[in-house]
């Protein structure tokens, strides 16, 4: 069978089997938690909002704070319990791609998902206790999660492209198809659950994951040749999987000039203070949209998802668009950050359902500064540390989701009963952070490849010389790009 160099198809089908059961999972913990500490019923309305006159009590208001805080809790433990095997599986397997291969990676976690996605579908079919739950979001946990999936598949890019401009644009439409499939899922996991309850979601997800295990296995072609055995490498030394991580991200910064440590020290600040902060107060949409006064149905926080999701195609498009016109890239971050300040601002005064679906508008480019900030990165650094960079990638941004995960939905359980917009209103304050950041990366310059790297192969200097010559403009000096790139 003839296998393809195409990553995409994975990406796709796993965004929409994870993002079918993803606004489900709160849903369903937040109904589970109503029944039990309310001894009564989920109230199930056919109106736009479960707010509505004739389901308010004199209890519902108490009821609805002491569920939320229950429920943040319950995403608090699930954080904690997950976030440090996921992360030491993501260093490793991102690391170990480098010589054993890229789809060891990406497939890894899609067994995860597997695991996940069966798990629900036990407990929502045989009404298990949901506690089961944070047990196995730390058994899938043990393959990594998403973040490592998306450093694989950043770094099997990574090997095909040797083209600035090209890099830049498919990352940005690993992305697109993010945004595409789960916006898709999102709106299909309303009706879903409207119609058929829990179970038949969960079942879905999990047939669409075993569709993408046969396709990463049998049909995805490897991108990384393993080192024989035999021959030359026998006499070298081979290092454990942990001793070639702490080497390889010892070497992206060993062989780089004092000025280029600096750009890459800042570019990791931004990247990790930006995934805290914004995945962090995203992290709170769903049980800020159950609460008083807004009271989502399933179907509104359908659509609501959906056009969340969104931002992944219209960030795609204001990535190509600018990369197109010429607009510096740390531009571009800045506008994304903009983006995501603007929309937190309308999320924490949102009370109302029109307020709260226009709340997606400001945030259209808020997905930007991920894949330009990767792309940025990976042109510093040779060929031969991708798979280091994206492993230190994936970990920070699997580290630094998941403690802002934990933290807003901590400071959530403590301030929803007097304001439960203020984690939104802190999301925003954090984000300046990233954006004083930049100033600091304005100033030094991202031409920093130009300079010599220590200890380097003659190869990986050709490579970095051929590289330089598509970009090698300071920060805020447009660079001329190539309108007709070279195809992967």
């Amino acid at each position: 069978m003839k296998r393809l160099y195409l990553v995409e198809p994975v990406v796709a089908l796993y965004a929409f089997s994870s993002f079918l059961i993803y606004p489900l999972v709160q849903q369903y913990v937040y109904r589970r938690l109503w029944e039990q500490l309310t001894h009564t019923p989920y109230p199930v309305s056919d109106n736009t909002s479960r707010c509505a006159p004739s389901n308010i009590s004199s209890n519902h208001t108490d009821f609805h704070k002491d569920v939320q805080k229950q429920a943040s809790l319950f995403s608090l433990y699930s954080e904690v319990l997950s976030a440090i095997p996921s992360l030491i599986i993501t260093l490793v397997l991102v690391t170990y791609s480098d010589r054993g291969g890229r789809k060891i990676s990406i497939i890894m976690p899609l067994i995860g998902t597997l695991i996940y996605a069966a798990a629900f579908l036990i407990v929502s079919f045989f009404e298990l206790n949901i506690y089961l739950l944070i047990g196995a979001s730390f058994l899938s946990s043990l393959f990594g999660d998403i973040i490592t999936f998306l450093g694989g598949c950043f770094a099997y890019i990574a090997d095909l492209c040797h083209d600035d401009r090209q890099k830049t644009l498919r990352m940005a439409g690993v992305d697109l198809m993010i945004g595409l499939l789960s916006g898709v899922a999102a709106i299909s996991a309303g009706y879903f659950l409207r119609d058929a309850g829990f179970n038949w979601p969960f079942l879905t997800s999990a047939l669409c994951q075993c569709l993408i295990l046969i396709y990463a296995v049998f049909i995805l072609e490897e991108t990384v040749k393993k080192t024989p055995v035999d021959g030359s490498n026998l006499d070298r030394p081979q290092r454990p999987v942990l001793t070639q991580l702490v080497f390889g991200l010892y070497q992206i910064l060993a062989r780089a000039s004092s000025r280029c440590k600096r750009v890459l020290v800042l570019l990791l600040f931004i990247f990790t203070s930006y995934s805290f902060a914004y995945l962090g107060g995203t992290s709170l949409v769903t049980l800020y949209e159950l609460n008083e006064p807004l009271c989502w149905t399933e179907i509104l926080i359908g659509y609501g998802s959906a056009l969340s999701t969104m931002v992944f195609l219209t960030s795609f498009a204001g990535v190509s668009v600018f990369t197109y016109c010429g607009v510096p890239k740390l531009l571009i971050v800045m506008l994304g950050i903009l983006s995501a300040v603007l929309g937190f601002i309308m999320v924490a005064f949102a009370k109302t359902t029109a307020l709260m679906f226009l709340v997606r508008i400001p945030m259209l480019l808020c997905i930007m500064p991920f894949p330009v900030l990767r792309s940025v990165m990976s042109k510093i650094v040779s060929k031969s540390e991708q798979g280091a960079l994206f492993a230190s990638l994936s970990f920070l941004e699997s580290l630094f989701s998941k403690a802002g995960s934990g933290a807003f939905n901590s400071i959530y359980a403590a301030t929803v009963g007097w304001y439960p917009g203020f984690a939104f209103l802190l999301a925003t304050g954090l984000l300046i952070i990233p954006l004083s950041s930049l100033g600091a990366v304005a100033f030094i310059g991202l031409d920093v490849t130009t300079e010599p790297r220590k200890a380097e192969d003659s190869t990986s200097e050709e490579d970095s010389r051929a590289e330089n010559n598509n970009d090698t403009s300071p920060l805020f000096i447009v660079s001329s790009i190539n309108a007709s790139a070279a195809p992967c």
